[in-house]
């Protein structure tokens, strides 16, 4: 079966070919195609979503994001602007590497696209990653937030526009210096899951950490698989470590998993649960019901009720009007990627046409005023890193029904300038000299 409509600007086509009956094969994924029609668009964007699995909340938000966008740049040329014309596809990956490289492949070779965006995945993001640099084709991450992406892995090719490991690690660390000056804590365990991004989180925090003079005990590191059932092995060890606080880089259903489970026993009677990237998601904020528990310090690369500025108020109504519900941080990652290519597009002006080059120095320290900046701050791209420089709230679970069916979101807020939250230079260049030698690799940050 085989289902079309005419895409334009905010529709979408579904292509949904079963063919396991009459071949043998397995169904493909949905595949949604969104904006303008090919034959009217300034370029293609291909771009890679969880759509099934435990993970399938994150693409189902992203897609839903990147309409906005592209609504908002439409209203941009029917306001006479002059906005380029995106057509957007977006496929499964279904968190494989070699699946995702095969569907990258298949946008350069089938669909022509100029860009690549989006994944969820560290290690899936890697894979694209090195694909995009061999053949130059400029990937946005909207999504992934290993550090090694735009540091040890930089090429001039990928640019990041969400939070990184490091930038919410170095928030985290900052929170931690500070609660230190309140409580006097000194003992720290770490629970990630047992990938590229939860161990280059682990490595960010401790970086972050020294660089602030932070004096504590490594009490345990733990490392779950990605989609662990069960954390009951990993929750009795850590009591047994006996830390004041677990920082942990467990994400989505895992994390509730882990919230969830240590809710039985004691865990939460005597230790404080730090998540820095993830934690106070809106899918998370659902799941702890109406109760929070104690000691939770949460953060994420967007929050519904942070700032509280205009712009991220449109932002979270447009998504629900949309929607039905309210946004996990995804969705601002998906539409600060496509307004981010509208924006280089712009930037780049008649130089952009089939023009790397050119469009590359237009991202290289591109402004963008997004939902999650606050009042006076615009978010920018680093030109040494291709990173996204954006400040960061970290705060604590408190009632808060303003989101139904959610009746609690993170409040008491900790907010970190975003220059203070970058890598410093040194910091840069020790673990990126590994990286050099390949020519599309990235220089040295300037001094």
């Amino acid at each position: 079966m085989e289902v079309r409509i005419s895409p334009f600007f905010g529709c979408i086509t579904i292509v949904a070919t079963f063919c396991a009956f009459l071949s043998g094969k397995t169904a493909q994924a949905e595949r949604f195609e969104l904006g303008a029609p090919s034959s009217e668009a300034d370029a293609v964007v291909g771009c890679l979503y969880p759509m099934t699995g435990r993970s399938a909340t994150y693409g189902r938000d992203s897609i839903a994001g990147i309409k906005i966008a592209l609504n908002d740049l439409k209203a941009e040329a029917e306001a006479g602007l002059s906005v380029p014309k995106l057509r957007v596809i977006a496929d499964d990956p279904r968190s494989k590497a070699s699946y995702a490289v095969r569907l990258a492949q298949d946008f350069i070779a089938n669909d022509h696209v100029r860009f690549f965006c989006g994944i969820v995945s560290s290690g899936v993001a890697h894979a694209v990653s090195d694909l995009a640099r061999r053949e130059k084709i400029i990937m946005v991450g909207t999504d992934h937030a290993s550090s090694r992406l735009s540091i040890e892995a930089a090429h001039k090719y990928y640019f990041r526009v969400t939070n990184d490991s490091w930038t919410s690690m170095a928030a985290g660390a900052r929170y931690l210096r500070d609660l230190q000056e309140k409580t006097g804590w000194t003992k720290l365990a770490f629970i990630g899951p047992d990938y590229d991004y939860g161990h280059v989180s682990w490595t960010d925090l401790q970086l972050a950490l020294s660089e602030l003079g932070v004096e504590y005990e490594t009490v345990a590191a733990l490392w779950p698989k990605l989609y662990e059932p069960d954390y009951s092995i990993y929750i009795g060890a850590l009591q047994n470590a006996k830390p004041d606080i677990v920082v942990t880089a467990l994400w989505g259903g895992d994390f509730i998993a882990f919230i969830k489970q240590a809710a039985t026993t004691r865990f939460f009677e005597t230790i404080r649960l730090a998540n820095f990237d993830t934690g106070a998601n809106y899918d998370v904020m659902m799941a702890l019901g109406d109760q929070p528990y104690p000691g939770l310090i949460l953060s994420a690369r967007h929050h519904n009720n942070w700032p509280e500025t205009g712009r991220n108020k449109r932002f979270v109504a447009q998504f629900h009007e949309m929607t039905g519900r309210y946004p996990t941080y995804a969705a601002e990652g998906a539409y600060t990627g496509i307004m981010a290519i509208a924006r280089a597009m712009e930037k780049a002006g008649a130089d952009n046409d089939n023009n790397n080059e050119a469009l590359i120095r237009a991202f290289e320290g591109l402004q963008l005023a997004l939902p999650e900046d606050p009042p006076g701050f615009a978010s920018y791209i680093d030109p040494d890193t291709h990173q996204i420089v954006q400040a960061q709230a970290v705060g604590t679970v408190v009632h808060n029904e303003n989101f139904p069916p959610s009746k609690l979101m993170v409040g008491n807020w900790a907010i970190y300038d975003a220059e203070d939250l970058k890598p410093s230079k040194e910091i840069v260049l020790r673990r990126r000299k590994a990286a050099l030698g390949g020519s599309e690799a990235l220089p040295p940050p300037t001094p």
